[in-house]
């Protein structure tokens, strides 16, 4: 398997930004279930042999991006939010959601990231709220980065324990 990511490689790092931008946005995230898969790729780069630094680079990228378009979403929306999916099937996403904004300012965007449900809605509060923008972006670069850490670690930690 190794061999197949290895002769992909061109391939790899691509997929890896774009699943962590998707577990990242708003809405996609409940359905793409991403950060196992993209601990794989990097446990399978690992064993191919090659530099793990573009998919913690990607990784980055994609979860920042992917909370900034959510983030986006939630400002330019406000009030209608509510109407779409998830919103509509889930309502208790919304309150919960908002209780941990209020209760956690800021830091609720970095800790949303490791509570699946949150990931959905923080990002999304966050601009429906109208947390000042220079607030949010420090908050999420600085958590994706992070992030993108220990999911590399975790990628390729499981690998060596149990390859």
């Amino acid at each position: 398997m190794s061999e197949f990511v290895h002769a992909h490689l061109a391939w790899v790092v691509p997929i890896i930004l774009a699943l962590s931008f998707l577990k990242s946005l708003a809405f996609v995230s409940l359905v793409v279930p991403s950060s196992i898969v993209v601990a794989m790729i990097v446990g399978l780069m690992d064993m191919s042999g090659v530099s793990l630094w573009p998919a913690g680079v990607a990784i980055w990228l994609g979860a920042g991006l992917g909370d900034c378009v959510s983030y986006e979403i939630g400002w330019r929306m406000k009030d209608r939010v509510h109407l779409y999916w998830p919103f509509t099937r889930y309502p208790q996403l919304m309150p919960r959601g908002e209780r941990f904004f209020r209760r956690w300012g800021a830091m609720s965007v970095a800790l949303c990231r490791f509570f699946s449900p949150l990931r959905a809605t923080v990002p999304l509060l966050c601009g429906i709220f109208e947390m000042p923008p220079l607030v949010f972006q420090l908050a999420n670069w600085l958590s994706a980065i992070v992030w993108a850490g220990l999911v590399v670690a975790i990628g390729a930690g499981v690998i060596r324990i149990f390859g």
